[in-house]
Formats: structure tokens, sequence, C-alpha cells
């Protein structure tokens, strides 16, 4: 008796899948769901902040530090929008293998051509980015490019199934292309429209719509607005009205909510990555929901 259960707990075990064998950290959402497509069933990705936060201010918290400490790939937005936390995460897990310069650390921003670069660099400025504006996500097209790399450095790192990496990246640009096709018909009506965004984390979504920004709420990236500020934004709402108020889901909103109240704009909070809302629980429903919102709001 005693070897027949020996003999069925040997055949148990050899039954079970093995485990993904790449572990891939990534600092935002939507690289660990582009990772996921990428990768498939040989990685497991996990990402360190959740939509509801925002990706400048993050702290290096311990859990964090041990899932840096055994991944195998670190993706992340990089152009300084970590700047205030990676690095210190990156020192404390102490893992050779995702450390800047080696095949298991990718930053996105580095394969796209950054907008919103400014002609000057003064802290008074604000939270300013040197290397241009770090949201690429805010437009499909980007992460194009971005799913390119992911599948190089998977291959790099576990060459062994550097086949499945290709033919999933196939397969997502398969149908990711027509999704961009779908949402460009679909986004016709919105060129031309007028917002007033939050923060400037729309350039992206805006150069792809064709909308155009004409106030940000902040007076400088990452201040809050005071009174007068906002009641300069109530005036010139008077002069140059705006169709839409957006605002990423993590943002505060009383700014928001009072301009809106203010000057009869309404307010539409997108879901700015996977998880910002019920419906962007993929890439694909990110943009889905993040259309389907403007294309209500806007007139």
């Amino acid at each position: 008796m005693f070897r027949f259960i020996l003999l069925l707990g040997i055949m148990v075990v050899t039954n079970v899948p093995a485990a993904a064998g790449v572990s891939v950290f990534a600092c935002e959402p939507e690289w660990a769901a582009l990772a996921q497509e990428v990768g498939g069933d040989w990685i497991v990705a996990t990402s360190a902040t959740t939509a509801l936060q925002d990706p400048h201010r993050i702290q290096a918290r311990p859990s964090l530090i041990a899932k840096m400490r055994k991944a195998d790939l670190v993706i992340c937005t990089g152009a300084g929008l970590e700047a205030g936390w990676l690095p210190l995460l990156l020192r404390r897990a102490n893992n050779p293998r995702v450390q800047p310069g080696q095949a298991g650390y990718l930053e996105a921003a580095t394969t796209v051509a950054l907008l919103d670069r400014p002609q000057r660099l003064d802290r008074a400025e604000g939270d300013i980015h040197a290397q241009g504006n770090p949201h690429i996500q805010t437009s499909p097209h980007n992460l194009t490019t971005v799913a390119r790399m992911v599948a190089d450095r998977l291959s790099t790192i576990d060459p062994e199934h550097a086949q499945s990496y290709q033919a999933n990246l196939n397969d997502f640009l398969t149908r990711w292309q027509s999704a961009i096709g779908r949402w460009e018909r679909a986004a016709i009506p919105l060129r031309g429209k007028t917002v007033v965004a939050q923060h400037r984390s729309w350039v992206y979504l805006n150069q792809w719509l064709g909308l155009e920004q004409v106030a940000t709420i902040e007076p400088k990236p990452g201040v809050p607005p005071g009174s007068g500020d906002l009641a300069r934004l109530v005036r010139q709402m008077e002069q140059q009205p705006a169709d839409v108020i957006i605002r990423a889901a993590y943002q505060d909103d009383a700014g928001a909510q009072w301009l809106s109240g203010r000057a009869g704009i309404t307010e539409v909070v997108l879901p700015f990555t996977v998880g910002g809302s019920e419906a962007a629980a993929d890439l694909f429903g990110l943009f889905d929901d993040t259309l389907s919102r403007l294309l209500t709001a806007l007139p």
C-alpha cells in the first residue's frame, strides 16, 4: 500500500504544470498587462502600482523590494516618472539581473519619441521631466513599439521560449492594429474638440485623437491649484470655452469639480491605465472605455 501511495504521489507531481519561468516586475499596470500579452504562460507579471496611485509618488515598501529582488525583468516607464522611488528599490533589492544597462532592465519611454520636452529646466516650474512627457501609454501606437522591445528582452532572458514570445507578439500586434483602426474610426467626431486637463497627462492622447488642450488645472506640473488659479481658469473659460475637463482616476477631483460647476463644463474621469475603471480590465478595455467616456461626454 505504501509503494502504491508513493507511486501515485510521483504521478501527481509529474503531471503538475511547471511554474512560469520569468518573473516580470512592472512599475505601472500597463506594462504588466503588456508583458503578459507577450509573455503568455511563460511569465508572471506584477505591477508596483495601481491605477488609483500617482506613479510619481510611491513608497519603496519592503514587499516591492522583495519582488524586485526575485525579478528577471523590470519594465518601467522611465523619463523620470519613477525617479522618486525606483532608484531606491533597485539599490535595496540588489538584484544584478535588473540593474540599468542589463538585459533585465527596460525603460518603455526609450522606445518612442517623447513630446513636451521642456525648454528650460527649473524646479520652480514644478515637476517637469527633462527628457519629455513620460505618459506614453495614453496612445496605443506607443504600445506597439514597447511590445516589440518586451518580446526582444524576454527572448534574450529566456531564449528557450523565444519562438513563443515572437508568436505571442505577432498575435498581439494583429489584434492591436485591428483595434487601433476601430478606435480611430470611432474617434473621428472628437477631432478639434477642446479640453482642460487636470495634469499634463494626456499629450499623447491629444495628439492621437486630435484633441486641443486649452488649459491645465494645475498652474505648474504637480502643484495643486489655488483659489486664484481656479478663478483665472473661469475667466479664461468665459473667453475661450472648452468642451470637456479630463482627469485621471487617481487624481484629486476638487479642482476639476469646482471648475466644472462654475464654468458649466462636463468633467470626465478617464481610466489612464489598466484598472482605472471596471471596464479597463486589460489594454483593449483601457482604450475602449477611454473613447466611450469621451464620446459620451463631448457634444
